[in-house]
């Protein structure tokens, strides 16, 4: 029989599952751990996960979901990420990075040539940093009510080498992730 060793301390692989209790293990218990309770929006849970572990625990998340929006008169599909999240008392180590480049790693195989994520304005330049952009154009998102106007801040990152993104309106044809 062949032994399978996990993989080094530190590195960023694909979760079979993401629970509640996997997201405490990472942010603790809150009420509104990624301080976005406020505004108000429904939002989906994503589909594809990727973590890494230190010290026999979970200490750092990114979701994926592929999602349909409009932009412009064009309709299209983008991956969304979202649930980015690292425990408090190893921030600074890079984790966020590792384990946004797995994810993006894999979301470059699904075929959409754009990622797109909603962040509180603080962290816009943590994002900018890692190459993503920040759109200037108002965003809608589907909620039950209707479409809403997100109050985060939208930011895009090319999967595909080329892909700009496109101009004019942009609508999320969903829940945002």
């Amino acid at each position: 029989m062949d032994h399978v060793s996990p993989p080094p301390a530190g590195t960023a692989v694909r979760l079979p599952h993401y629970t509640p209790a996997d997201q405490a293990e990472i942010l603790g218990g809150g009420p509104d751990p990624f301080g976005v309770a406020d505004t108000g929006l429904t939002f989906l849970p994503k589909e594809i996960h990727f973590g890494i572990r230190l010290n026999g625990r979970l200490a750092a998340h990114t979701g994926l979901l592929e999602l349909p929006l409009s932009i412009g008169s064009l309709t299209t599909q983008a991956i969304g990420i979202g649930g980015v999240a690292v425990a408090p008392d190893v921030r600074g180590q890079g984790l966020a990075r590792r384990v946004l480049t797995a994810a993006l790693d894999h979301a470059r195989t699904l075929g959409p040539a754009h990622g797109l994520l909603f962040c509180r304005p603080p962290l816009v330049p943590f994002y900018e940093h890692l190459g993503w952009h920040a759109l200037t154009v108002d965003v809608s998102v589907e909620q039950p009510g209707g479409p809403a106007l997100m109050p985060l801040r939208t930011m895009w990152t090319p999967l595909r080498a080329g892909a700009g993104w496109p101009g004019g309106a942009v609508r999320l044809l969903s829940f945002p992730m």
